[in-house]
């Protein structure tokens, strides 16, 4: 997945580089910036580092990963917000991602893992932060390909926006809850109706089969065969030429890989899984009813017993269709995300 959200020690992550939130003195601070020079090797990481100092706002620099697992760390100098001046704020920190992206890619990362720069004592808020963040990144990768990881610690560190999340949440209750509540409606109705009838020592009917003569001729293994449903991928190629798009376009815009894409392409007896067809969904902006059938087609449907389903189906009946603002309101609720 080219770009996903865990919940993660980032001075614990197998990745070629993992960026350090740093000053722009490059010394060894607190929080996560604290904990990969601890982890790195702190000595060594100060020294590395006073030979590239200092470095401007919204600037990054590489050094080695020593003791960490990452082959290199990434030093970013964030912004300290200013409520007085946020176009700059926001300028800043997407140089700082940027920068920090065209390094990796200079020094042959494929794999990179971030915090969330500018977030702690720095005061960005945690919302906007996360906003610029998926758009830098987001940005990033649709003209190149790598492995982008946004670290989490835990919830306290993630925020996305309330508005969004308040209507999630609204049709979440509207639809996932209708959906238990409706179940628990047909049960007390099925267990009612069992009850008159005991009362009324009518036996239940059995289910009887269909009379021979109305059933249908039996087919042989050929006639089956050639009645069988439109295959995923060319279901999915169809659609890729219906919606005027290249594969590579919805590839990036699924935030799956060119070789899972390839993978999908070519058929073979291949069938992704249901994150994946729904990420391809999103990608070409298909509506409820045409995702409805892209499912079907490897076997799978919605549900609204399903909090990841009825969450997925907001954003395609609400017609929003960035795969990177989905994912943060699934990983939110603890759901997988979208993509590979």
């Amino acid at each position: 997945m080219p770009f996903a959200i865990v919940r993660q020690d980032i001075t614990k992550m197998k990745v070629d580089a993992v960026v350090n939130a740093a000053n722009t003195a490059l010394q060894m601070g607190g929080g996560v910036c604290g904990a990969i020079f601890q982890a790195a090797g702190a000595e060594r990481l100060q020294a590395a580092c006073d030979r590239l100092a200092p470095i401007q706002t919204g600037g990054a620099v590489i050094t080695p990963g020593f003791q960490l697992p990452a082959k290199y760390v990434i030093h970013a100098a964030g912004p300290v917000y200013s409520q007085w001046d946020q176009k700059r704020s926001g300028a800043l920190l997407r140089s700082a991602y940027i920068e920090s992206l065209r390094l990796a890619e200079e020094n042959g990362c494929e794999s990179i893992a971030f915090p969330l720069i500018s977030s702690g004592i720095y005061g960005y808020p945690k919302d906007e932060a996360l906003e610029v963040a998926r758009r830098s990144i987001g940005e990033f990768l649709r003209d190149h390909d790598m492995d982008v990881y946004l670290a989490v610690f835990d919830k306290s560190s993630f925020l996305i926006g309330k508005a969004l999340l308040g209507r999630v949440e609204s049709y979440i209750g509207q639809h996932y809850v209708d959906a238990r509540l409706t179940g628990r409606r047909w049960l007390l109705r099925a267990e009612k109706e069992a009850m008159e009838e005991t009362r009324a020592n009518i036996p239940p009917a059995p289910s009887m089969p269909a009379p021979m003569a109305a059933r249908a001729p039996a087919q042989g293994l050929d006639d089956l065969v050639k009645n069988l449903d439109e295959p995923f991928s060319a279901a999915l190629l169809k659609l890729i030429d219906q919606k005027g798009r290249t594969d590579v376009e919805v590839y990036k815009r699924a935030n799956i890989d060119r070789k899972l894409f390839s993978k999908i392409r070519t058929g073979k007896g291949y069938t992704p899984k249901k994150p994946t067809i729904l990420a391809l969904a999103v990608a070409l902006e298909l509506t409820l009813d045409e995702t409805g059938g892209l499912l079907e087609r490897a076997g799978y449907a919605l549900s609204h017993a399903s909090k990841f389903d009825v969450i997925v189906e907001y954003f395609i009946v609400s017609g929003r269709y960035d795969i990177f603002e989905i994912n943060e309101v699934l990983f939110a609720y603890d759901q997988p995300l979208l993509g590979r």
